[in-house]
C-alpha cells in the first residue's frame, strides 16, 4: 500500500466508522481502518483495514507507516494501543484523554474537580455496604470500565438487597439513581483554535439502551445554552480535539446534571446527518484533520430511532417515504439488543 496521499486511521469498525469513512471520502481523505472484529460495517467502505487483535504489534506498527493520523470510533480501545501508536505518531483525541473517560470513577472525579454536577457517586472499594446511607437507594451499580448500552450495571431498589449481593470484585462504582425529567446530550467538535456545537437532543433510553432522539429538545433556550457551555469548558479542560458527546439528566428543577461523556462521535447525533448542514462524523473528520470549521446549522426538525436486533428484517423489507432515511448497518449476526441499524425522520 502506498501513502500517497493524507491517510487517517479509524481504530474500530462498526457504525460509527463507517460513517466516519464516508464522511473522510467526502472531504477527500483516505481512510485505513483497524479493527478487531470480522463483523465490522466500515471495512467495505474504508480505502484499507486489518482485521486483528488491538495488541498486535507487527499489524499496529504497519498500520502505523501507512497512515498520517490515527483517531478512533468508540472509548474502549485498550489504552495501552493507542498510547503506543501515539509514540510514534499522532493520535486525536489524545490518549491521556481516554484514560479518564473509559474509567467511569476517573470521569465523575473529574468533573467535580472542575465544578460540574454529576449524580451522587461512590467507589464500591472505598465504602462498608453495610454503611451506605439509606437514603441512596434505589441505586445503579456499574462497572468502572467497558460497560455501554446497559452492560455491566446492575439496579438495586433497596438496601437489603444490595447487601446480599456478592460482587465479583470491587470495581464497581455506585451511582444514585435520579428521578429526572428528560434526557439530552450535546455534541461538541472541538478545533484547535475554537469549538462548535450543536443544539441539544432529546433522547429517550429503555433498559439504558438509547431508544430514539430528536431534535429540537423540549427545552428553554437558557438550558440549551447551559448545557452547551458545560460541554465547551469540559472540552476546553481536556484540551479536546475532535467530536465528543456530553450527556445531561434534566432533573424536576430544571438543574442539569452530567451523567456521562463519550469521547468520540455518538448514537444521539445520527439525525444530524439528515436535519443540518453538516454532521458530527464531518465535523469529528474536520477537527481531527485540523480543517476548516463548519458551524452546525438545524434545517429540519427531526427524530431518529434505534432499530435494534430482529427488528432489523422488518426495516429491510419495508418501504420507506420522502421524509424518511433507513441506514442498514450491515452488521451479519443479528444479536438481541444489537444496533443493526436507524431510521431518521425529518419534518
Amino acid at each position: 500500500m502506498s501513502k500517497k496521499t493524507f491517510t487517517l486511521g479509524i481504530f474500530g469498525g462498526g457504525q460509527l466508522g463507517k460513517f466516519l469513512v464516508e464522511a473522510a471520502k467526502k472531504l477527500n481523505i483516505r481512510t485505513f481502518v483497524f479493527t478487531d472484529s470480522s463483523d465490522s460495517p466500515a471495512i467495505y467502505y474504508s480505502d484499507d483495514f486489518i482485521i486483528s487483535s488491538y495488541k498486535d504489534k507487527k499489524k499496529l506498527d504497519f498500520f502505523i507507516k501507512n497512515i498520517d493520523l490515527a483517531t478512533f470510533e468508540f472509548e474502549n480501545i485498550p489504552f495501552k494501543t493507542l498510547d503506543y501508536v501515539e509514540e510514534k505518531i499522532n493520535v486525536s483525541p489524545k490518549p491521556s484523554i481516554i484514560k479518564i473517560l473509559q474509567d467511569r470513577l476517573k470521569e465523575k472525579t473529574f468533573l467535580k474537580s472542575i465544578g460540574i454536577k454529576t449524580t451522587e457517586f461512590y467507589y464500591l472499594k472505598k465504602i462498608n455496604k453495610k454503611n451506605l446511607n439509606d437514603n441512596i437507594f434505589p441505586i445503579l451499580v456499574k462497572t468502572i470500565r467497558l460497560g455501554y448500552d446497559g452492560k455491566g450495571q446492575v439496579f438495586f431498589k433497596n438496601k437489603k438487597d444490595f447487601v446480599k449481593y456478592s460482587f465479583k470484585n470491587k470495581d464497581y462504582i455506585i451511582e444514585k439513581l435520579i428521578d429526572f425529567k428528560k434526557e439530552i446530550s450535546i455534541i461538541i467538535s472541538r478545533y484547535k483554535t475554537k469549538s462548535v456545537s450543536f443544539d441539544a437532543f432529546e433522547n429517550l433510553h429503555k433498559h439504558q439502551i438509547l431508544q430514539k432522539s430528536h431534535v429540537p429538545a423540549n427545552i428553554s433556550p437558557k438550558l440549551n445554552n447551559q448545557a452547551k457551555e458545560i460541554a465547551k469548558k469540559i472540552a476546553d479542560k481536556l484540551n479536546y480535539i475532535g467530536t465528543m458527546c456530553v450527556e445531561f439528566f434534566v432533573t424536576r428543577k430544571n438543574e442539569l446534571l452530567v451523567n456521562e461523556i463519550a469521547p468520540r462521535v455518538h448514537n444521539s447525533g445520527h439525525l444530524t446527518m439528515n436535519a443540518h448542514n453538516v454532521s458530527q462524523f464531518e465535523n469529528h473528520i474536520r477537527a481531527v484533520c485540523n480543517l476548516k470549521f463548519k458551524k452546525p446549522k438545524r434545517i429540519h426538525k427531526a427524530v431518529m430511532y434505534n432499530i435494534l436486533g430482529h427488528d432489523i428484517k422488518k426495516y429491510r423489507s419495508k418501504e420507506t417515504i420522502n421524509n424518511e432515511f433507513f441506514y442498514d448497518y450491515g452488521k451479519k449476526e443479528i444479536k438481541d439488543k444489537r444496533k443493526m441499524g436507524h431510521l431518521t425522520k425529518i419534518f
